[in-house]
């Protein structure tokens, strides 16, 4: 029987992950997300015949790997989805917001996010789960909190799927367990930097708290647009450990999630320091939190993390005007975001004046960078074929080179819609 690789999503562009692994009679599907245009409006994947699709395997719980799953939930559809628990519990709360803030734009509604929740079978790293004529395993993924390398097998050989991986230690995570992939015939795996080899963390992270404390002993509060699931989580960890002296804010989805993740201290690096943060920090629990917020002299950590919107955007609003404040951006910027504009052009939008307040972009990076993915790629026994998604064609073009001289591995740049023969 012949099997194959169809890229339902993420061939050649960052999220919208979405990749099937299957043969002529059935197939499982490896994430399902969903990116965004620039007017916000959600893109979807490809679709397969529901009947065909035996299940699927979720790398972790960012939008952009779960986002499209309660489609095959729709009417009587029931197809099962697996994943890591603490993957399990936390893509609810994130496709419960998606539902909140963009349900007018999806094809789905309340009654399949639940049926999706219901039909969510949570497996442990290591341990091996038959979804048809195919062999599932999780291993960390050293992204977030329960994200995993999928490992699919079957009687052809097998595929190593990264979904976000990374090689660093963090706060949060232990780097990813590339060792426990042993063979692979085939790599799936993500190049959002191919381009691009991170700082040394720990240079990163002493510079942030500097420039943090800089601010605030001058007089001044400093913003932290970060994303609710995980970044927020880092950053909080990273000023709990060194004992910062000054009050702490963190406002948005980010409580929620934290309590999560110390409910599942397993998957995290370093659970005590995440504790002494939710512990001795201050959550923001309303409007008049909010005022007292931004008017006291230190750090506010605020969802979202690009300032698409969330309550970063009042803090924002509130903190620009004056040059003793500071906007610190601790993640990737896309392209027309107002992060991304600030950085390009110091405004917020075309309307706004030059911003006032000092601003400074940090790597907290969370995905693993340019000599980490050929790392990756060369820790693989029996690798033939080394697919490169989930990034931008000039990221996968340079890391393709990359591997091509160093490994001679064959490497494919799909498309959407692409299929690789197994």
């Amino acid at each position: 029987m012949n099997y194959f690789l169809k890229i339902l999503g993420g061939g050649r562009e960052v999220g919208r992950s979405a990749i099937e692994v299957g043969n002529s009679d059935s197939s499982i599907i490896l994430d399902y997300g969903v990116n965004f245009d620039e007017k916000d409006n959600p893109n979807f994947p490809l679709q397969e015949v529901p009947n065909r699709v035996k299940g699927f395997v979720v790398s972790h719980a960012h939008l952009d790997h779960v986002g499209a799953l309660p489609i095959y939930q729709i009417g009587s559809l029931n197809t099962k989805v697996y994943g890591t628990v603490a993957t399990r519990i936390i893509t609810e709360v994130m496709l419960k917001d998606f539902l909140k803030l963009s349900g007018s734009k999806i094809p789905y509604e309340w009654v399949e996010v639940r049926k999706t929740m219901d039909n969510f079978m949570a497996i442990g790293y290591g341990e091996e789960t038959e979804i048809d004529s195919m062999k599932v395993s999780l291993y960390n993924a050293g992204h977030i909190p329960g994200s995993s390398i999928i490992k699919v097998s079957s009687e052809k050989g097998a595929v190593a799927f990264t979904g976000d991986i990374n090689l660093t230690e963090t706060k949060l995570m232990k780097p990813a367990e590339i060792e426990s992939i042993g063979n692979a015939n085939v790599l799936v795996m993500e190049s959002t930097y191919g381009k691009f080899n991170h700082p040394n963390r720990k240079v990163v992270e002493n510079e942030f708290y500097e420039k943090v404390l800089e601010v605030v002993e001058s007089g001044g509060t400093v913003l932290v647009p970060a994303f609710s699931l995980a970044r927020s989580q880092e950053v909080l960890s990273v000023l709990a450990e060194r004992d910062f002296p000054y009050p702490v804010y963190y406002d948005g989805m980010s409580r929620e999630i934290t309590e999560i993740m110390l409910g599942f201290r397993e998957f995290l690096n370093k659970p005590d320091l995440l504790k002494k943060a939710y512990d001795n920090f201050n959550y923001v629990k309303g409007w008049e939190d909010r005022h007292r917020a931004w008017k006291e002299r230190g750090v506010i950590v605020a969802s979202a993390g690009m300032l698409k919107g969330g309550p970063a955007v009042y803090y924002f609003k509130k903190l620009s005007e004056s040059s003793k404040n500071a906007i610190f951006l601790v993640s990737y910027q896309a392209i027309n975001t107002p992060g991304r504009r600030l950085l390009e052009m110091g405004k917020f939008d075309e309307y706004s004046g030059l911003l006032k307040a000092r601003l400074e972009i940090f790597d907290f990076s969370s995905h693993a960078g340019r000599r980490q993915l050929l790392e990756i790629v060369k820790s693989i026994k029996g690798l033939e074929k080394a697919v490169l998604v989930h990034g931008s064609p000039d990221n996968e073009t340079s890391l393709a080179d990359l591997i091509k001289q160093e490994t001679g591995v064959e490497v494919i740049i799909p498309e959407n819609g692409q299929e690789i023969s197994l």
